[in-house]
């Protein structure tokens, strides 16, 4: 499976293309995490008699799907995590949410504080203890044959459940997000949340590094041409 997955991979990263249910790091559940699987899949490819180095530099929520990047050192582990850090790491998602948005486009600016005995977030007054400002820019690309809309979105901070919780906000509940607010559930599990792309300088060779994760499920529902894969 997880050769199925790969969408780059060198000597220094590795790039998954997440499936919705997977888990990026362990947790309290105890199912196999996404970098455990990456680590038993290397080594038995690589034939590697050791221990085998996978280093997560950003994570998705379990029902979350797209493209996850992995190092491979710990060289490109730090590095990267220091892109993360200063927002040198651009990340692309689509979400497909039932309600239009108001506007067609638009930047949100809220104050988020995460509930942490009920694994969610809440928008906030900025005056609120614990809170913090959370940044995202959307625009809507599509619209489905069942009335379905397709928002792209250019996250700028990476605040818990940001996405889920600033589009519910607005009136707009990631379609299967029954925490946020959609009427039903996928019949997965999933939400219908995808991270699409990532662009990147790479850590070691300097060189600018696009990676897009398909998604044959919304690409079908809203008629994806190839010019937007």
């Amino acid at each position: 499976m997880i050769a199925d997955q790969i969408l780059y991979e060198d000597n220094h990263l590795l790039a998954i293309n997440k499936l919705p249910g997977q888990i990026t790091q362990g947790d309290k559940t105890g199912d196999p995490s996404l970098a455990d699987l990456v680590k038993a899949f290397l080594k038995e490819r690589d034939n590697k008699p050791g221990n085998v180095y996978c280093g997560v530099i950003h994570r998705l929520d379990r029902p979350v799907s797209g493209v996850v990047l992995l190092a491979k050192t710990g060289k490109a582990l730090s590095r990267m995590v220091e892109k993360v850090r200063t927002r040198e790491f651009e990340k692309h998602y689509w979400a497909v949410v039932k309600n239009a948005p108001q506007a067609q486009a638009a930047i949100l600016e809220n104050w988020l504080i995460k509930v942490e005995e009920r694994n969610k977030s809440f928008c906030v007054s900025s005056g609120r203890p614990g809170a913090k400002l959370a940044r995202l820019e959307y625009h809507e690309v599509g619209v489905s044959d069942g009335g379905y809309h397709l928002l792209d979105i250019n996250l700028h901070t990476g605040r818990h459940h940001q996405i889920r919780c600033q589009l519910a906000n607005i009136g707009c509940p990631i379609k299967g997000d029954l925490k946020y607010g959609a009427e039903r559930s996928n019949p997965d599990g999933s939400i219908t949340l995808h991270a699409r792309q990532v662009s990147f300088v790479h850590p070691v060779r300097n060189e600018p590094i696009t990676i897009v994760a398909p998604n044959p499920t919304i690409e079908q529902m809203f008629h994806i041409s190839n010019q937007l894969r």
